[in-house]
């Protein structure tokens, strides 16, 4: 506990200091706001240290393993571990090697996900010319301080990583030649964390480069192709992971009906049985649950409150244009759209416990919000273009 007075203001400078190491001249002006968002999340990881201090959680599973590691577990699982042998070697260097407790191990993931919530930031900032007024509220950056999309980024676990890789992948897919390193780092941790979030990146924005936007014809062709190429490839390992027989349609629908099985399972504690929910419903429970009458505990009046603000937005954005305003985004928003749609298609089906619902959304959640405010922000582009049109008519 003594190294803690060394490691957590460490964390928490870095996190003051990273966001300037990619801000423009022009950006200064969100600096105070993503202080507050740094700020907004380590106290949302200290609220997930305190869930999962002494037993709770897969967390305090990954720490105790790092603890009493030994180096040559440690080069076996990181060399060729999935999943959870991964992340198990993962945590050894800061919780063995360099004796991390578990609150400061907390405070690095938050540093992690804080990492993510920048990147994610930027690319609204950098794709969506024009903000959105709900009730008086400005949309953005508002929106980025919804409780959830913190707490699961930043706390020692797979959701953490995964949430700062998909938004360095994205990020970097801005200019994919300037910053290849940093797709090649996320793309490698994702396969080792969860290979099948790597396949829907790949894939979904593979199709996205098809689709186009404001893409040159040979990138279009070039990183379609290898992303769609290197979606194929990794699909063994997918199935591998998942332990699905075949890929076929079959195959997937019972995975996805055994982990329905398992996760609705009323020891689950707040499990959801799916089964019987008709395909529609199976999506806008995963978007949105838990609801107001799905509430236990001040948790689940969080989320619900959290996913009441979500539900309000979503409506207003689907009132406009919203099919319209996807053929007309940057494929960047297009990309993470289709990811989205991805994930929802995967997860939607599979699970039935609202806890797990919200960790696994959790990674698909700014996809959704960066969409809702680029559909906003169209909808004034068109507004101004036909104002415009008239007046010099």
């Amino acid at each position: 506990m003594i190294l803690d007075i060394l490691y957590i203001p460490l964390f928490v400078l870095l996190a003051f200091q990273f966001p300037k190491l990619l801000l423009e001249d022009k950006e200064q002006a969100y600096l105070p706001i993503l202080n507050k968002l740094a700020l907004f999340h380590f106290v949302l990881g200290i609220a997930y240290f305190f869930t999962t201090n002494n037993g709770g959680g897969d967390a305090w599973g990954y720490w105790t393993a790092a603890k009493n590691m030994n180096y040559l577990q440690f080069v076996k699982d990181v060399s060729g571990g999935e999943g959870t042998e991964f992340m198990r070697a993962f945590n050894y260097i800061p919780g063995n090697m360099m004796g991390m407790s578990f609150l400061s191990n907390t405070m690095f993931y938050s540093l992690l996900g804080f990492m993510g919530i920048t990147y994610f930031f930027l690319i609204a900032a950098r794709t969506i010319p024009y903000n959105k007024m709900i009730s008086g509220y400005v949309l953005f950056p508002l929106i980025f301080f919804l409780p959830n999309l913190h707490f699961w980024s930043a706390g020692v676990g797979k959701d953490t990583i995964l949430f700062l890789c998909i938004g360095m992948f994205v990020y970097g897919l801005m200019k994919p030649f300037q910053r290849i390193p940093l797709i090649i780092i996320a793309g490698l941790l994702a396969m080792a964390i969860r290979p099948h979030i790597l396949l829907f990146l790949m894939v979904g924005f593979g199709l996205a480069y098809v689709f186009g936007g404001k893409v040159s014809p040979f990138q279009r062709f070039l990183f379609s192709a290898v992303m769609i190429g290197v979606g194929i490839a990794i699909l063994p390992s997918v199935m591998e992971f998942a332990k699905i027989e075949e890929a076929s349609a079959e195959g997937f629908d019972k995975f996805a009906t055994g982990k329905a099985a398992v996760l609705s399972r009323g020891s689950t504690g707040s499990a959801i049985d799916i089964s019987s929910y008709p395909f529609p419903l199976k999506i806008l429970t995963f978007w949105f649950r838990p609801f107001f009458f799905d509430v236990r505990n001040i948790n689940g009046l969080i989320a619900s409150l959290e996913n009441l603000v979500l539900v309000i937005v979503f409506i207003k954005a689907m009132r406009t244009s919203p099919v319209i305003a996807f053929k007309a985004a940057p494929f960047v928003i297009k990309g993470l759209v289709l990811f989205l749609i991805m994930g929802t298609l995967a997860f939607s089906q599979s699970l039935g416990n609202v806890g797990i619902m919200i960790r696994m959304r959790n990674m698909f959640l700014p996809g959704m919000i960066i969409y809702l405010m680029w559909v906003f922000s169209y909808q004034q582009q068109r507004i101004r273009a036909f104002k415009d049109s008239t007046e010099v008519k």
